[in-house]
């Protein structure tokens, strides 16, 4: 893990996971310019580091961090660091996520793994790690990345529907919980997303992502899923069709979305 430091400044911090590209830079982006500084966390440095010279124009002091939350420990890791500069987090913006395609029985255990980590394991963790001290000050927001996967089962990408199914519940019980506290959490259900996430994950030729359903820019999610996140909403679907698909997929019965899914998950 390695740090790039920044001078110590009085306005609100933002740490956004997942920063170095696609979503994670645009809500980066959406946070500088609403007057946040910023601590950027992906694996990759130099993307992050030309985002930051980017958002240091609005005035935006900036931290980079390069950490692997695929790893065990690593959010704890992460804290550590963050704590060690001095640092009190005010919106914790949980956006880094993998995902993986095909049939459960044929994937990598290792990506599997690396999967739950980031996912799930590093998420709840450093929720957990940034909550007592935005508790304590009365004040705070946190936003999950969940996926509109977290509605419906997954066949051919099991494992990532699953985890994002698990944010989804998380995020909303944790919001029901802090209700009264002064700290928010907004858990953030985009659809498909013009990103670098397809390609990484093999699932860029699905039919997700070349049917007739429309592919989001990553600036408009984040656009949306910013200012749901900062009037406290705990949940928003970024799109009216995502909305309509999403929901529906909650409402189905079991076997009609396991079949839409499958489908809209198969490989040419």
């Amino acid at each position: 893990m390695a740090e790039l430091a920044r001078p110590i400044s009085a306005r609100p911090t933002a740490l956004v996971t997942g920063a170095s590209s696609g979503i994670g830079a645009e809500l980066a982006r959406e946070a500088a310019r609403d007057g946040h500084d910023l601590v950027l966390v992906a694996r990759r440095r130099e993307p992050m580091q030309a985002l930051a010279a980017e958002l240091n124009a609005t005035g935006a002091e900036i931290t980079v961090i390069s950490a692997d939350l695929g790893k065990p420990g690593g959010a704890a890791s992460l804290m550590q660091v963050v704590e060690s500069r001095g640092l009190a987090i005010d919106m914790l913006i949980n956006n880094a996520g993998l995902g993986d395609s095909g049939r459960f029985d044929h994937s990598d255990p290792a990506k599997v793994a690396a999967m739950l980590n980031v996912n799930v394991v590093a998420l709840t963790e450093l929720t957990r790690l940034a909550l007592p001290g935005m508790v304590a000050r009365r004040r705070g927001r946190i936003m999950l990345v969940a996926s509109t996967a977290a509605f419906v089962p997954g066949p051919g990408m099991a494992v990532y529907y699953a985890s994002k199914a698990y944010v989804l519940s998380f995020g909303e019980a944790i919001a029901f919980e802090l209700r009264g506290t002064g700290v928010t959490v907004t858990t953030v259900c985009p659809g498909a997303t013009a990103t670098e996430f397809a390609a990484t994950a093999g699932v860029d030729k699905i039919a997700l992502f070349n049917g007739p359903l429309p592919v989001m820019q990553a600036a408009d999610v984040a656009r949306i899923g910013y200012r749901g996140f900062k009037s406290g909403r705990p949940l928003v679907i970024t799109g009216v069709i995502n909305k309509i698909m999403a929901l529906s997929g909650r409402f189905s019965p079991a076997f009609v979305a396991l079949r839409i899914a499958s489908r809209m998950n198969a490989r040419p």
